[in-house]
């Protein structure tokens, strides 16, 4: 290559990820993104109902295998994404840092935290079923034991400001429980959001575990909200007026809804409450004694 030639650089073509793939949204829309200053980035794609009618199939063939895996097992792979997330922390501080706006080095203490929470979630899966369930006493010749058990495909609207700490953080409790996620990403920032699919595709994560859209969360939302084979539904990322048409929405087949908080410190110590907020309890009588080796649940 002589002095005088100019090598083109080569940009990123950003996809969605859905069922393990990497899938164009199927009406072909992109939407121009752009870093805090107003300088474009990228084309990212403008997700349609029919791309999040997908995500949910996909999510709901993964249920049965991810729900099924051992606690251990799950957290094994959690701590994979960990794994393969620092091999690439360089190109998530780039960015992390153009989407909000932060000094390198800023942006680097942001993806750290992101390794960090998922290590945090990877030694939960194991340990949230001691916490949440257990032996309860009753009245008479009985056992009673109380499991949890996760509450199925769970819609997740990432949030718009933190637009991979705030994440990471709405993603990996709902995956550490067993659930699929179908995830809306930051319409504003959902680069970092949809390079976090490639990690995820190279982490042992089973395919259709985690499907990632990209853009705007009132059209593809209320679908999703009102879907009949979603379960439950994370608002962490709508607005007042958002969240309120959601909740409405999900009410048409009994959703699990988890209200946007008014401030959410994604760097404080996240607790137990975004894992328990979608299980379930089973909880199975057995007989003691002489009563015989029947049981009942409910």
């Amino acid at each position: 290559m002589s002095e005088s030639s100019v090598r083109l650089n080569v940009f990123k073509t950003y996809k969605l990820y859905v069922g393990g793939k990497f899938p164009r949204s199927e009406s072909g829309r992109v939407y121009e993104v752009s870093d805090s200053k107003g300088n474009w980035l990228a084309n990212a794609p403008l997700s349609s109902r029919k791309d999040a009618r997908d995500a949910v199939v996909a999510a709901r063939k993964a249920f049965g295998g991810w729900s099924g895996a051992t606690a251990y097992n799950r957290g094994q792979i959690l701590y994979r994404i960990a794994e393969m997330l620092e091999g690439r922390r360089e190109q998530f501080v780039r960015e992390v840092g153009e989407a909000e706006g932060l000094s390198k080095s800023k942006a680097a203490a942001v993806v750290d935290a992101a390794v960090d929470r998922w290590v945090w979630y990877a030694g939960w899966t194991d340990k949230i079923g001691q916490i949440v369930g257990g032996a309860n006493p009753v009245a008479g010749p009985f056992f009673n034991l109380s499991t949890p058990e996760p509450t199925g495909v769970v819609t997740v609207v990432a949030p718009q400001d933190s637009s991979f700490l705030g994440l990471v953080s709405v993603i990996a409790p709902v995956i550490a429980t067993g659930n699929t996620a179908v995830v809306i990403a930051s319409e504003k920032s959902p680069l970092p959001a949809l390079s976090l699919g490639e990690v995820l595709a190279t982490s042992d994560l089973p395919g259709g575990v985690v499907n990632i859209l990209s853009g705007k969360a009132a059209e593809m939302g209320p679908h999703l909200a009102s879907h009949q084979d979603v379960n439950a539904i994370d608002l962490a990322g709508a607005d007042a007026a958002l969240a309120k048409e959601l909740e409405i929405a999900a009410a048409d087949n009994l959703k699990r809804v988890l209200r946007p908080q008014p401030v959410d410190d994604w760097n404080a110590d996240p607790g137990t409450s975004r894992m328990t907020a979608f299980l379930e309890t089973k909880t199975v009588w057995h007989p003691t004694g002489s009563l015989g080796a029947g049981g009942s649940s409910y």
